[in-house]
C-alpha cells in the first residue's frame, strides 16, 4: 500500500530499531470514561470522575451530554464532576449529536436515548458514518424503540416517546457495545431484560451499573436487570486503558533494552485476551496487582524482551482482544513460526477494515502473510535483527493501525512512514511524545 495522503495530512516517520526503557502511565480507559459520563448524567447527585480520558472520542460524549442539559465541570482534563439529572432529566438537544469517530458513544447513546420523550439524531465523522449500526438497533426495536438508520449506517434517528418493554435477548454475535446498548435501554423498560452472550465480552457496563446502585442478576453468560431502577451518584476512578497499554506491551517484548513497566493499568479479565495471547507466545510479562481497586482490577505490568513463537489463537480469546489485533499482528510478524487468527470478522467493521488494512501494510513491509475472510495467517521472522523492511503505510485514518505500525519500526530494516495519523487523538492523545520518551524514533511531520 503506498502512502496516498495529500498535502497537509498528518503523518509520522519512525526510524528503525531502538531500545525501550522506563516506567510510564498510559491514558485512562476509553470504555470506562464514556460510561462514567453517561451513567453519571442519569444518576441522582454529583458523580466525581478521576483519570478521565480527555480524548476526542470521550469529549464527544461529554459535549453530547452537555447539549442535553447535563452540567459537567472539568477541574482539569482528567478530573471532572457530573451533575446528574436523574433518570428522566435529559433534555431535547437543539440539533444532531455529533459522535465524531466514537462508535462506542454512538451505540451506547442509542440505548440511552431510545426511551426518552424527545427525538434525537446521532451523526459522526466520515469514518463513523460508514460503520454498521443495525446490530444495536435491531434489539432496541424489539424493545419498542423507534430507530432509523440509512441503509444500516448513520445518521441514526431516534423517535422519542415510545414505551419500552423488557426482552430476553440471545446475542447472535459477541459485542460489548450491543450488550451495553440493550442494558442502558433496559433501565427505561418495563419488566426484566435479560441479555445472553455467545462468548464473554468486556463487562464495564455491568460493573459500573452496580457501582451506581443498580441491581443486576448474573448467571453464566447471562445478565438481567429490572427496569425503573434509580442510579445514585458515585466516585469513578478510571484506570489506564489496557488497549493503549497493548502497544507498549508488544513494543517492549520486541525491542532491545532492559524492559518497560506500565503503571496503573486496568486488567479486567474481559479485556486482557492479548495478555493471554502474548504469554502463549513466550512473552516475559509480569503483573503486580493493586489491592482494593474494585470494581475494576488494576495492576502494574512489567515487560521484558523475549523471543516469541507463533500460535493459533483460540477463538474464545478473539472478543477479549478485538481492539488489540493490529498490534498483535506485528508481534506475530516477529515471532518464530506461524500464527493463525480466525473468527475475527468483527475487525472488518471497525474504524477501517482492519484485516484488509493490516494485510496491505504487512505486504509493504514484506511480511509473509495471507488475508482470510475472518482473520489472518502470518509467518514471522524471529531473531534480534530486522524482521522485515520499511516503507509507506496508509493507516486509513485508523488510530490503532497507525500506532501498530509505529511499533513495527522497532524490528524494521528501514524507516516506516505512516500516513493519516491525526485520529490517534481519538483514543491516545500524546502517544507520539510518550513513545519518543521511552525510545521510539518517531517524528511527527
Amino acid at each position: 500500500m503506498s502512502g496516498t495522503a495529500g498535502p497537509g495530512v498528518a503523518r509520522w516517520r519512525v526510524a528503525p530499531g531502538g531500545a525501550l526503557e522506563g516506567s510510564i502511565v498510559v491514558p485512562g480507559d476509553k470504555s470506562i470514561s464514556h460510561r462514567s459520563l453517561m451513567l453519571g448524567a442519569i444518576a441522582a447527585g454529583r458523580t466525581e470522575v478521576t483519570g478521565f480520558l480527555a480524548s476526542e472520542d470521550c469529549l464527544a460524549t461529554l459535549k453530547a451530554l452537555r447539549a442535553m442539559g447535563v452540567s459537567i465541570e472539568q477541574r482539569d482534563p482528567h478530573h471532572l464532576f457530573v451533575e446528574g439529572v436523574g433518570r428522566n432529566g435529559l433534555q431535547a438537544p437543539a440539533g444532531p449529536l455529533d459522535m465524531g469517530n466514537a462508535g462506542t458513544a454512538m451505540r451506547l447513546f442509542m440505548g440511552l436515548l431510545c426511551g426518552r420523550p424527545f427525538d434525537s439524531t446521532l451523526v459522526g465523522d466520515a469514518s463513523l458514518m460508514r460503520r454498521p449500526m443495525e446490530r444495536a438497533a435491531k434489539p432496541l426495536r424489539e424493545m419498542g424503540a423507534a430507530i432509523e438508520t440509512l441503509e444500516g449506517r448513520p445518521p441514526v434517528q431516534i423517535r422519542g416517546g415510545r414505551p419500552l418493554h423488557a426482552i430476553d435477548f440471545q446475542m447472535p454475535v459477541a459485542s460489548a457495545q450491543v450488550k451495553s446498548a440493550v442494558l442502558l435501554a433496559a433501565l427505561s423498560a418495563e419488566g426484566r431484560t435479560c441479555v445472553t452472550e455467545p462468548a464473554p465480552t468486556r463487562d464495564h457496563t455491568e460493573r459500573m451499573l452496580a457501582g451506581f446502585g443498580v441491581e443486576l442478576l448474573r448467571s453464566g453468560r447471562s445478565v438481567a436487570l429490572e427496569g425503573g431502577q434509580l442510579l445514585q451518584a458515585t466516585r469513578v476512578q478510571v484506570p489506564g486503558d489496557f488497549s493503549s497499554a497493548a502497544f507498549f506491551m508488544v513494543a517492549a517484548s520486541l525491542a532491545a533494552g532492559p524492559g518497560l513497566t506500565l503503571r496503573n493499568v486496568g486488567v479486567n479479565p474481559t479485556r486482557t485476551g492479548l495478555l493471554d495471547m502474548l504469554i502463549s507466545m513466550g512473552a516475559d510479562i509480569r503483573l503486580h496487582r493493586h489491592e482494593g481497586a474494585s470494581p475494576e482490577p488494576v495492576a502494574d505490568i512489567e515487560i521484558r524482551p523475549a523471543a516469541l513463537r507463533g500460535i493459533r489463537v483460540p477463538e474464545a480469546l478473539v472478543p477479549l482482544a478485538i481492539d488489540e489485533f493490529p498490534v498483535f499482528f506485528i508481534a506475530a510478524a516477529c515471532a518464530e513460526g506461524e500464527t493463525l487468527v480466525r473468527g475475527a470478522e468483527e475487525l472488518r467493521v471497525k474504524e477501517s477494515d482492519r484485516l484488509a488494512v493490516m494485510a496491505a501494510g504487512l505486504a509493504v513491509l514484506g511480511v509473509e502473510h495471507e488475508l482470510l475472510p475472518d482473520g489472518m495467517w502470518i509467518r514471522g521472522r524471529p531473531g534480534l535483527g530486522p524482521a522485515y523492511g520499511g516503507g509507506r503505510i496508509d493507516s486509513h485514518g485508523d488510530h490503532r493501525i497507525a500506532m501498530a505500525f509505529a511499533v513495527a519500526a522497532l524490528r524494521a530494516g528501514a524507516p516506516i512512514e505512516i500516513y493519516d495519523t491525526a485520529n490517534v487523538a481519538t483514543s491516545f492523545p500524546g502517544f507520539a511524545a510518550l513513545a519518543r520518551g521511552i525510545g521510539l524514533g518517531l517524528v511527527e511531520l
